[in-house]
């Protein structure tokens, strides 16, 4: 029988956690992440400025848009060091920090609609989809970590005998 490396890859927990946040963060960019409603209903989505509101808003709505692939790569890229855990680790670890560029560019883009709509009728806002399918990512990048670091800790074990 002989080893195959790809086989390795896919054998370990982390592989599905960062695949699985890799496709959260690539599914919130085609989810709206908050919804207003006044005469017509207004969605924030990435990518999706609203001009009028201000350039605090078009700013935070671009930075979502940019924030989400880029986690969803870098989750994915994760997968494929394997072999070399550091770098792996330091991957999932910017992973995290990616995703919570996103959060915040999505909120701070929602918070400045809002803001543009209190000066104008009454109006309401809720949470969209966008938002509730990011919020597992963070857990799952944890998880992928802690997976790593467990493999790292077994591959020092062995190095020891």
């Amino acid at each position: 029988m002989t080893f195959n490396p790809g086989t390795a890859m896919i054998a370990r927990i982390q592989t599905l956690y960062l695949f699985l946040a890799a496709l959260l963060a690539g599914a919130s960019m085609f989810l709206p992440f908050w919804s207003f409603s006044t005469k017509t209903l207004f969605f924030v989505f990435d990518f999706v400025p609203y001009p009028d509101a201000g350039i605090l808003q078009v700013t935070s709505s671009y930075a979502a848009g940019i924030f989400s692939p880029l986690t969803a790569l870098v989750s994915l890229a994760a997968i494929f060091f394997y072999n070399k855990r550091e770098l792996q680790k330091r991957l999932i670890l910017l992973a995290m920090l990616l995703f919570l560029g996103d959060m915040l560019s999505g909120l701070a883009a929602a918070h400045f609609l809002n803001q543009y709509f209190c000066s104008c009728s009454p109006f309401t806002h809720k949470p969209e989809a966008g938002l509730f399918i990011l919020l597992p990512e963070p857990v799952l990048l944890w998880l992928a970590l802690q997976g790593v670091k467990k493999d790292d800790k077994i591959a020092n074990a062995y190095k020891r005998l």
